[in-house]
């Protein structure tokens, strides 16, 4: 008569469905992760391909902004409400300037970050009494969101009275600097005994482009004035722009770093496309990543492994997210299409993002400031059309995600070895030996003697 079938017990069909479950969801998760790898960077889309990416990210971050992510934001980082309003806005007019039209909805958000900005939230963190007001990081950054929004208003006869702004915003900002350099000293304080030469590269790019909308060379003396000190006082480990500097003499009290380097890069693009070619070509060599299958950007330069801190946030093997992020605005810029590339790729493959309901959020919305920075980059255009020289684009491998494969595809290839032996029907019990004790039945407990 023919053998009785063996049947598998629950718990062990059980724990083949939930081995199952597991490997298909591990399975989704890495071909997700895998595919978002090879997102094409902003020198790769058009500009309705831009458009139709951001647009997402932006309903998203106003929706946060609505509910209070600003204040949020602030009790986490320094600038944390400054920065995910002016981001908003400056990312609404990138848009604009990619879509005209959506220019009437790209000001209308743009005016309302301004004034959100000078609300007393907005200046609260920043010294009343500062010259220029509230210090120059605020005054610089508010001063080059003003240019932005007369720019895609239609100039300077377009928006009569926001130009008036932005003529008596930038003096306030010139006579500042020219009462520093006469001093010797190139870099204004953003708080009271605290300056960081990145906020006053913003606050000149605001000057460049007051300069353009104007079509004038008003604030270019300065500017070359600015620009010999800032010369003569760079890292001299890395010949770049120092990150922290002393407001009253003007010596460096921390080389160049990577957070305020990608900052102000992108800003420097504006100013001298030349020494902002110059400069990225350096700054890609020291500060680009060289961990195999992590394409991003070190906090510190290549050998220092100092730790993270308040302006860069936690490292991972020595890279900053922060820093990683903004630095696809400097790749673009410099067009970069190899790095723009990878960090791009990077960015989406690590950031978990989810859309619903036509938001895009990353790491579960947790931090909207964060989404505020990687939509900017990702959105950025020149304020000022010029002619940037060509950089080297062989920072990053070409094979960058293929040691990032090997390490996601082996677990899911021992998660489905697992799956199909898991599956497998179970094994009939031996026959006895002829001579021998009979086998014990299925699922018997055999004793001993």
């Amino acid at each position: 008569m023919p053998d009785a079938p063996v049947h598998r017990s629950p718990a062990r069909t059980t724990a083949a469905l939930l081995l199952t479950l597991t490997t298909v969801l591990v399975t989704g998760a890495v071909t997700l992760v895998s595919v978002r790898s090879h997102t094409p960077s902003p020198l790769e889309r058009t500009d309705a391909e831009v458009v139709a990416d951001t647009l997402p990210r932006l309903a998203f971050v106003r929706e946060a902004l609505d509910e209070g992510a600003g204040p949020d934001m602030q009790a986490l980082f320094p600038e944390g409400y400054f920065f995910t309003h002016a981001l908003y806005g400056l990312t609404w007019l990138a848009v604009a300037q990619r879509d005209p039209g959506l220019r009437d909805e790209a000001l209308a958000e743009a005016r309302w970050t301004l004034e959100r900005l000078y609300s007393p939230e907005g200046t609260a963190p920043f010294p009343t009494l500062a010259v220029p007001s509230h210090g120059v990081f605020h005054a610089g950054w508010s001063t080059w969101l003003r240019g932005q929004i007369v720019a895609v208003a239609g100039g300077p006869e377009e928006a009569p009275e926001e130009m008036a702004a932005l003529d008596s915003a930038a003096e306030e900002l010139a006579s500042a600097f020219e009462a520093s350099l006469a001093r010797g000293v190139p870099y204004l304080a953003a708080y009271p005994g605290q300056a960081w030469p990145v906020d006053s590269v913003v606050a000149m790019a605001a000057l460049r482009l007051r300069d353009h909308l104007a079509g004038e060379d008003r604030y270019a003396p300065l500017f070359r004035v600015w620009m010999t000190q800032v010369r003569a006082r760079l890292d001299p480990a890395t010949g770049l722009i120092p990150h922290r500097v002393d407001p009253v003499t003007g010596q460096m009290l921390q080389g160049a770093r990577a957070t305020s380097q990608t900052l102000l890069l992108r800003f420097l693009f504006e100013l001298d496309p030349e020494w902002a070619a110059a400069d990225y070509t350096v700054f890609r060599q020291l500060f680009a990543s060289d961990v195999a299958m992590l394409p991003g950007v070190r906090e510190f330069p290549r050998g220092d492994d100092s730790p993270g801190d308040v302006d860069s946030g936690p490292l991972v093997f020595g890279l900053s997210a922060s820093a990683s992020t903004v630095a696809i605005a400097d790749a673009v810029l410099a067009g970069d299409t190899a790095t723009a590339a990878a960090l791009t790729g990077f960015a989406e493959a690590t950031g978990t993002a989810v859309e619903w309901g036509g938001k895009r959020r990353y790491l579960g919305g947790l931090l909207p400031v964060g989404d505020a920075f990687l939509m900017w980059a990702l959105a950025t255009t020149p304020a000022v059309p010029v002619q940037v020289p060509a950089v080297p684009a062989d920072t990053v491998s070409p094979w960058w995600r293929l040691p990032w494969y090997v390490l996601v595809l082996l677990p899911t290839a021992a998660l489905l070895w697992a799956t199909v032996r898991a599956w497998r029907p179970p094994r009939r019990p031996r026959p006895p030996e002829e001579g021998g004790p009979p086998a014990p039945p299925s699922g018997a407990v055999p004793t001993s003697h």
